[in-house]
């Protein structure tokens, strides 16, 4: 699922309602089959599951990563990070107020898409506290990085797929 503040999540309920994980790579793995793997029929109370995990889901945003998502999100890394580098630069020559308003509006506004995807590039790359504020500072510059106003006030957390697995395919 998105959820409102643009975080995507996956979530595995078991037949019982019980979470198995939220791990996207162990889920991911599990899901994976070849294009000619015949469909199951679905269970009687798929929906009913597939609204357990849309509360679960909800409830760890909320209690874990707050308005910021989960702690392995780009929001929230680059936000603790910003935050760090801050910090080390405070009373410096590197202590911008832009930067102070990048951390402050990421705390308020989710991040484009697009934004996500080249802050996670960066992640990967391991990049510095001072090369991802420089970054961070640019996509703001350039509008590239928040949704706001009405964009950001419209959006419902939005359920993008659901499937079961059976029990013999979570098994291996």
């Amino acid at each position: 699922m998105r959820t409102a503040q643009g975080n995507d999540a996956l979530v595995w309920i078991d037949g019982s309602g019980r979470v198995v994980t939220e791990s996207q790579r162990v889920i991911l793995d599990v899901a994976k089959c070849l294009p000619e793997t015949p469909a199951l029929r679905r269970l009687e109370n798929h929906h009913e599951l597939v609204r357990q995990g849309v509360e679960q889901v909800l409830k760890e945003e909320k209690s874990i990563g707050g308005q910021l998502g989960r702690p392995s999100g780009a929001r929230f890394r680059t936000y603790e990070r910003l935050k760090q580098y801050a910090e080390e630069v405070e009373n410096t020559l590197f202590d911008r107020q832009e930067l102070h308003w990048c951390i402050e509006e990421i705390h308020r506004y989710p991040l484009r898409e697009a934004a996500k995807d080249a802050l996670n590039r960066l992640f990967r790359s391991h990049v510095s506290n001072e090369d991802l504020a420089q970054k961070v500072m640019a996509l703001r510059d350039t509008d590239a990085l928040f949704i706001k106003g009405e964009e950001a006030e419209s959006r419902e957390p939005r359920i993008i797929c659901s499937m079961g697995l059976s029990a013999a395919r979570a098994q291996e």
